[in-house]
């Protein structure tokens, strides 16, 4: 079963313009957002040992996440684009964590998965933007391949939410941190980065 969260509110052409017109910090930001991304999966593993089920989904996301970096990487070295010093603090990230916070552990759980969809849906929907946005057909082509991949992550961890939660119940948490997530979006300052 394929499980597409629907987005509510588009990313902005100013978005747009502005990874464009400053496209080599937009890399090293993605690049840091990969390394990010490995980083998450894996901590689901140390926190949620138990969870016997979802491991090697998790395991083989988080190694998918790294080999995203290192194509990230990879590019950049070809543009001379270095690796940022230190890795910033990303809003987006930050105002959505922040819906998981309270809660019993069990719902703060379910919230993770949930938001760590999303997040994946959102990154989608941007690089196929970037993607369509790019004159250089080797850009193109690489984000091209990164959205097909990141489509296929965000119905990753709503598959592993459906399998200790009740549908219903999913669906109604996903309706409301999309719509949260919405006006994260709306109130994000515009920068040369993924989110």
């Amino acid at each position: 079963m394929q499980y597409k969260i629907e987005l509510t509110e588009n990313s902005s052409q100013e978005w747009l313009d502005t990874v464009m017109s400053d496209f080599d910090s937009f890399l090293q930001d993605h690049a840091d957002c990969e390394r990010k991304a490995s980083a998450m999966a894996m901590s689901f593993v140390a926190k949620y040992p138990e969870r016997h089920e979802i491991i090697p989904e998790l395991i083989a996301t988080g190694i998918e996440e790294l080999e995203h970096f290192q194509q990230v990487y990879e590019f950049m070295q070809e543009r001379s684009v270095s690796l940022a010093k230190e890795m910033a603090p990303d809003p987006y990230i930050k105002d959505l964590m922040a819906l998981s916070h309270g809660g019993t552990p069990l719902t703060r759980f379910r919230d993770r998965l949930l938001l760590a969809s999303i997040i994946e849906s959102r990154g989608c929907e941007r690089f196929k933007m970037v993607s369509e946005a790019q004159g250089e057909e080797s850009i193109k082509r690489f984000y091209k391949l990164l959205w097909a991949s990141e489509a296929k992550h965000s119905h990753i961890f709503v598959h592993m939410a459906l399998r200790y939660f009740d549908k219903a119940e999913v669906d109604q948490r996903i309706e409301e941190l999309v719509n949260a997530e919405a006006e994260i979006v709306r109130n994000l300052p515009l920068r040369a980065a993924l989110h």
